[in-house]
């Protein structure tokens, strides 16, 4: 078995979301950033939203009609995280369906994750796609590669002793590697501060650093000393640096240093990358419009969208987190 997962930015069969199911997330304010998510990639590529069967009266109020909606039970909304991540097992499309625990939190938490942990296997037979099971506990928003040999991955995350207490670096770097077709595993040693909060992931790479090409990478530039991501963005852009050749592009965070909790986590790097386009966080905020021509400098031959993400972050994610690529073959 030889398996390779594309990069985002290869061309996709679909987009894949899971609308709003648990009480934090279904809501009014999130019912229409989920939807303008999945409406706005509808333009430039086909996209199908698993629903649950209650919130099924809900969704066809939200989302247009060119949709593909599709009956699944859910726990949550955050498809990158629980859902397949797909791979290519040689021509034909694979789906690797990790161990997904609520991000290390859900026995301590006591909320159920029982029918998000079944959706990777829903989609793998929904699209007749191989099912390649790990015993890793990960998820989507943990990893990011390049398509050629180079993954992304941060401590607290795969290490962590919340979700794989009892596996060695090598192991997890040993499974990493040969679930992804990748070669090197960079190891970011934290996230940003707010992701280790209530609803953090504790440290998920797609809100702190991505790659944007086989040899570009995009960091978050937190540039205000007086917030504690300050310190993270400098030690990230050193490590990357010093394991990498890559260029890297810093893109500054918003403006906006915090909310009625303390200090945010908004960032640009949590974007994703449709056929013909990029859907890019939003925050109303000055560093909107610099963000938006960065990416456009970078993703050239895409249009970029800005889209109002903050009921998303308000609940723990971004836009990359709600969304997952199906390559084409």
């Amino acid at each position: 078995m030889s398996l390779l997962m594309p990069p985002e930015w290869a061309k996709h069969e679909r987009t894949w979301l899971a609308f709003p199911a648990a009480d934090y997330t279904a809501q009014e304010d999130a019912y229409l950033a989920w939807s303008e998510v999945a409406n706005t990639a509808a333009e430039y590529e086909p996209v199908t939203v698993l629903v649950d069967s209650k919130d099924i009266h809900i969704a066809k109020k939200y989302l247009s009609e060119q949709i593909e909606i599709i009956i699944c039970p859910l726990d949550d909304a955050w498809i990158r995280d629980f859902g397949a991540t797909f791979v290519f097992d040689g021509e034909d499309l694979a789906a690797v369906n990790w161990i997904f625990n609520g991000w290390g939190a859900a026995e301590s938490a006591g909320f159920d994750v029982a029918n998000d942990a079944k959706v990777a296997t829903f989609m793998a037979n929904h699209v007749g796609a191989k099912l390649i099971n790990s015993d890793l506990v990960n998820e989507g928003g943990g990893i990011h590669t390049n398509g050629a040999g180079l993954l992304l991955a941060t401590e607290t995350v795969q290490l962590g002793i919340e979700r794989n207490p009892d596996w060695t670096r090598l192991e997890v770097e040993a499974e990493l590697t040969s679930k992804l077709g990748t070669e090197k595993v960079i190891w970011i040693r934290r996230g940003l501060t707010r992701d280790y909060e209530t609803f953090g992931t504790k440290g998920h790479i797609d809100i702190v650093a991505c790659f944007a090409d086989e040899n570009t990478l995009l960091v978050h530039d937190q540039q205000d000393q007086s917030h504690p991501d300050y310190s993270v963005t400098h030690e990230v852009i050193a490590k990357l640096e010093e394991e990498t050749n890559c260029q890297i592009i810093k893109v500054p965070a918003p403006k906006q240093l915090k909310d009625d909790l303390g200090f945010v986590d908004y960032s640009y790097i949590n974007h994703y990358i449709l056929n013909d386009a990029v859907l890019l966080c939003a925050f109303d905020d000055p560093n909107d419009q610099v963000a938006k021509g960065i990416l456009q400098d970078v993703y050239p031959g895409r249009e970029i969208k800005l889209i109002h993400a903050r009921p998303i972050f308000d609940r723990g994610g971004g836009i990359h987190c709600i969304t997952q690529q199906q390559p084409a073959i």
